[in-house]
């Protein structure tokens, strides 16, 4: 037998590579989103919500119609950083996801808590699950991008993303620190694995700008994002700085209003992606 390329199209032996695409979930039957791009990080605390929201409101912005599924399911915080507060609740369609208040859809664990502040205490499988459903139950609409903010880390979650939904590509969060290079290498290493394109890195936390004199400050030492990227061969589509007003913005619920073009190259990927298909 000869070597796989993992190109299916010119293949014809059924292998474990070309039934995986049976994994599949199919969409809720009054859906149609046509691109899926997750948001990952290998370690927690480097800002992938935020990331998240940032691309969500940026696509909203030029035009697309957009959707947050929050795959974060112990720790959400994709609704407070939209200022979501009202709970969802469904029909005999399914499950209708929330509106912020510029009109991207939003779908949480939180939103169907009692109280947000209830932990979550559920074993892997049932989150995987639940995950899932979220993509089979929800009411999504027409759906140009919708955006997975996925708990940190390779376990039950990606995989189970990665393998049921028709995922376009990920955006990989890091922060500027040496251990980085190794976590994010898991992360690649896994998307690799699973056939999933890494789109490319979005540094946070990259530096900040001296009130006084202007200059670009590196308080976690000087970025290696680049030699990370370079090892890949992966582009750097955005790099963030440390910025009170962005986090005074998240706090209050108002991530669609941070202002700034950090993200103008992560989106004008993501709508290259939408002109190829």
């Amino acid at each position: 037998m000869s070597e796989c390329t993992h190109d299916c199209s010119t293949c014809g032996v059924d292998c474990a590579s070309r039934t995986q695409a049976s994994l599949l979930a199919p969409q809720n039957k009054d859906s149609k989103i046509k691109h899926v791009i997750g948001v990952v990080s290998g370690k927690g605390g480097v800002g992938k919500s935020l990331v998240t929201g940032l691309l969500a409101a940026g696509m909203h912005r030029r035009g697309h119609s957009v959707a947050v599924l929050d795959a974060d399911i112990t720790g959400p915080s994709v609704p407070r950083i939209f200022g979501i507060t009202d709970k969802a609740y469904g029909d005999d369609r399914g499950i209708l996801p929330a509106l912020t208040s510029t009109g991207i859809e939003v779908m949480s664990v939180n939103l169907l808590l009692d109280n947000d502040t209830d932990p979550v205490v559920w074993r892997g499988s049932l989150i995987a699950g639940t995950v899932k459903q979220f993509w089979t139950d929800v009411v999504w609409g027409d759906v140009d991008f919708m955006f997975i903010d996925m708990p940190p880390g390779t376990g039950d979650v990606p995989l189970t993303v990665f393998q049921s939904l028709p995922v376009d590509g990920i955006i990989m969060v890091l922060s500027p620190q040496e251990l980085v290079g190794m976590i994010v290498e898991k992360a690649v290493n896994m998307a690799k694995m699973m056939n999933v394109p890494v789109l490319g890195l979005v540094e946070n936390m990259s530096y900040f700008t001296c009130p006084d004199c202007g200059k670009r400050l590196y308080p976690f030492g000087q970025s290696k994002v680049m030699q990370v990227a370079q090892a890949h061969s992966l582009p750097v589509l955005a790099s963030l700085p440390i910025d009170p007003t962005i986090a005074m913005a998240c706090d209050a619920g108002r991530v669609e209003s941070v202002a700034g073009d950090w993200m103008e190259g992560a989106l004008t990927v993501l709508e290259s992606i939408g002109e190829r298909k």
